[in-house]
């Protein structure tokens, strides 16, 4: 466990790793009785002032593989440790010959349960290139003025990258081209038919980079010659890969040439866009690189792919793209042939160790639902903007190439490795990584997510990776509740490649206490987090609304919380006022109330696109991101009281204040009408009303505060009361004061909301009564 002073200020602690239930109940039975499953949410690197990080290889359990930790039993005399895992005694090797009590080895500290450990001489390993590789792919589909807007974002990142990160450049419109950028005296490129699927073997061919016997390309970092360019002058694929130093002016001034698709357009069609050919020749090209190179391929689209594999839409403009309501219906015809490209492209990216990112920017749907499927296997990020001139997309691409404070810490090339104690089964992960099937006792019949495996890849993780991991009972059950071993472990072990290129190994082991259900539920309430049960929820239901045909995620919401109010809640039965809820579920309701109303359930008024980009983050976020993507914050700013947090009620609205709304997906500053007139007026501008014009300044330090600080970029909304822009709040709120009943709740100044939604209030009561009905 986390020393005590991390568990106050950080959740997490230095674990990185939180739990639905701090205890667990014995049995299978008992578990499903809990109604919130069994998870686990786990930031695989998360950075930690305090995590040790030592230069050599860990110490592994000859039986089941794990690592040497903290709960190990050590016998100091006869220099053995016994695995709290599988009881197994292993024998220290020589050179830990010196430990002793007072003189033990960084992985033994008992308030430090994570460690780091660098992988010695790992530049030897075989393939092995310590340069990351951005694969721009560029759409050229787009009106002249968002052309440029890219281009100029495209240029900022190549002058930002380190000078020995590999960069390469592939344009589309109708057709793909891919640009060499080895051969500055003239712009040579490679052109593919965007109609045509192809395979990897057919774009290395074309690019003549079919190496003999099958052989993969390794690049080097110097610019140098390939270690193929021996045998065949044309085989390096440092033609089309450039250390970022040596061909920044080439690629600057290829960006300056290229222009929108000259491609004729007829009268009422769309553009014809081949995204889908673009993406599979842009990870052909990567496939010449040795396995395990780290690569991202960056695709920056600006519409709807109409034109070969991906394909979303036809070109004909009276064709709509797909709804919800097309989907449901069965009635999207380009729909499932799409996400079949995607998974199979998804899949070779997973092999190859590559990662897809998208950026999105247009005012119609782009193909994020179809792609969706390829994004998370490889670990890919994804922004979703209204123009590539727009402070989302601009501010978020910054991101990506940042150093320092602000970097988003991108890694490469990790797997997630799962060891258990044996009464414990991993149903599977949600979140971005891919299964690598690997079987062992404790993988469960159940799957959720990517399951029936110990072990996963994560071609691309960073800071903020979140992953929810599910986890089964074994149904024996116990004839000794207490057992011999009242403690049950947990290891994670994440392999990867960090942003400097060094190997290295994050072991997490955490221990929590079995707990006999059938006696009370004192244990099992005391370790309830509200928290992470309301985004762990959040997330099985996404899940189960693209994986279930049918699936009614409110009612699914709603027949949960009644059960676990049954359950947990304190009443005389059929009597609702006498139902209370214990201190350590009363807010998980309120988060419940939230979920029901947010895009992750309401599709309605969402296209598919903004549907998976909404899902895509609450599965891959921190905890706390997630939680505000469910219950927006709300903080309060006046002249009679320093800033506070505040109801996310309608009553919060008042004319004399300022409320600042984080929603995660957008900021909101929406002014009181008073505020708004006074604002208006320019008394701000008047040096004796310079304490107003601290008041109008204070929200936006704030909000830039928080956008500084998150992937994606918010959107930032300045509005005022009854303003058009203020529906983005109000949106958001409770509507306990609606058009029915605004004579009893409205107060002076406040607002109300017109909607036939039920308020908390209704929604709570409601809930007493079902819950004290019992079964």
């Amino acid at each position: 466990m986390a020393a005590p002073e991390y568990a106050q200020s950080d959740p997490e602690g230095i674990e990185g790793v939180r739990m639905t239930w701090l205890n667990w109940p014995r049995s299978k039975v008992e578990a499903s009785k809990c109604v919130i499953p069994i998870a686990a949410t786990i930031q695989p690197i998360r950075p930690h002032v305090d995590l040790q990080a030592v230069p050599y290889l860990p110490l592994r359990c000859k039986t089941c593989t794990a690592v040497l930790n903290p709960f190990c039993r050590v016998d100091f005399t006869a220099l053995i440790w016994i695995c709290p895992f599988c009881f197994q005694r292993n024998h220290f090797p020589q050179h830990y010959s010196s430990i002793s009590q007072t003189n033990m080895p960084a992985e033994l500290y008992p308030n430090f349960p994570s460690i780091e450990y660098l992988i010695p001489n790992y530049q030897n390993l075989p393939n092995f290139n310590p340069f990351p590789i951005y694969l721009f792919v560029l759409d050229t589909c787009m009106l002249e003025e968002e052309l440029a807007f890219a281009k100029s974002a495209l240029k900022r990142a190549i002058g930002v990258l380190p000078d020995n990160a590999l960069v390469g450049f592939v344009s589309y419109g109708t057709q793909v081209q891919v640009h060499e950028l080895g051969f500055s005296e003239m712009s040579k490129v490679y052109v593919f038919r965007g109609s045509k699927e192809l395979t990897k073997d057919q774009v290395l061919e074309q690019l003549g980079l079919g190496a003999p016997g099958g052989r993969p390309i390794r690049p080097t970092g110097g610019g140098g010659p390939s270690p193929m360019a021996g045998t065949n002058p044309n085989a390096g694929i440092n033609r089309f890969l450039l250390p970022a130093s040596e061909c920044e002016y080439s690629f600057d001034s290829l960006l300056d040439e290229l222009g929108t698709d000259q491609w004729p357009v007829a009268p009422g069609n769309r553009a014809l866009r081949c995204t889908g050919a673009a993406l599979s020749v842009a990870a052909g090209l990567l496939g010449a690189c040795s396995t395990g190179t780290s690569a991202r391929i960056i695709a920056l689209v600006g519409g709807p792919c109409t034109e070969g594999p991906g394909a979303i839409v036809s070109k004909d403009l009276s064709d709509p793209v797909r709804s919800h309501k097309d989907l449901d219906k069965d009635s999207a015809p380009f729909f499932k042939k799409s996400v079949q490209f995607y998974e199979h492209l998804g899949k070779q990216l997973v092999s190859q160790g590559h990662v897809l990112d998208v950026f999105a920017s247009a005012l119609d749907q782009v193909g994020i639902a179809e792609m969706k499927v390829a994004v998370e296997s490889s670990g890919g990020l994804v922004v979703l903007a209204e123009s590539f001139g727009h402070s989302v997309f601009k501010d978020s691409f910054k991101r990506i190439f940042e150093d320092g404070e602000q970097s988003l810490g991108l890694s490469f090339n990790g797997t997630l490795e799962i060891n258990c104690s044996k009464d414990i089964k991993i149903q599977g992960i949600i979140g971005p990584c891919s299964s690598l099937e690997k079987k062992g006792p404790s993988v469960a019949n159940t799957v959720i997510g990517e399951g029936n495996t110990t072990a996963w890849k994560l071609c691309g993780l960073d800071k903020n990776t979140c992953l929810t991991v599910f986890f089964d009972v074994s149904s024996s059950e116990k004839s000794d509740p207490a057992g011999t071993n009242p403690q049950l472990f947990i290891q994670f072990l994440t392999s990867y490649q960090s942003p400097d290129g060094q190997m290295r190994l994050r072991v997490t082991t955490v221990t929590r206490r079995w707990v006999d259900s059938t006696v009370g539920n004192e244990d099992l309430v005391q370790g309830f987090d509200q928290e992470v049960a309301a985004v762990v929820t959040a997330r099985l239901a996404s899940y189960k609304m693209e994986v279930e045909e049918g699936f009614d995620a409110t009612r699914w919401i709603d027949r949960n919380l009644i059960r676990l109010c049954s359950k947990f809640g304190d009443y005389r039965k059929d009597d609702p006022s006498s139902f209370t809820l214990n201190q350590g579920f009363s807010i998980f309701p309120q988060f419940m109330f939230n979920l029901r109303r947010s895009q992750f359930v309401q599709v309605f008024n969402n296209s598919p696109d903004e549907t998976a980009y909404f899902r895509i983050l609450l599965n891959r976020e921190t905890v706390s991101n997630a939680a505000v993507m469910i219950q927006p914050s709300l903080i309060s700013y006046s002249f009679n009281s320093l800033p506070a947090p505040v109801l996310l009620d309608v009553t919060s609205i008042g004319a004399d204040r300022i409320l600042l709304l984080d929603s995660y997906f957008s900021v909101v500053i929406f002014h009181g009408m008073t505020i708004a007139q006074w604002r208006n007026m320019g008394y701000q501008n008047q040096p004796e009303h310079e304490a107003f014009a601290h008041l109008l300044q204070a929200p936006h330090d704030d909000a830039q505060l928080i956008i500084r600080d998150r992937f994606p970029a918010p959107r930032l909304v300045v509005c005022d009361q009854h303003g058009s822009q203020a529906r983005f709040l109000l949106a958001k709120l409770n509507p306990s004061a609606t058009y029915s009943n605004a004579n009893e709740m409205m107060a002076p100044g406040s607002d109300i909301i017109f909607t036939d939604d039920v308020s908390l209030q209704v929604f709570l009561e409601h809930l007493q009564k079902l819950a004290v009905q019992g079964s």
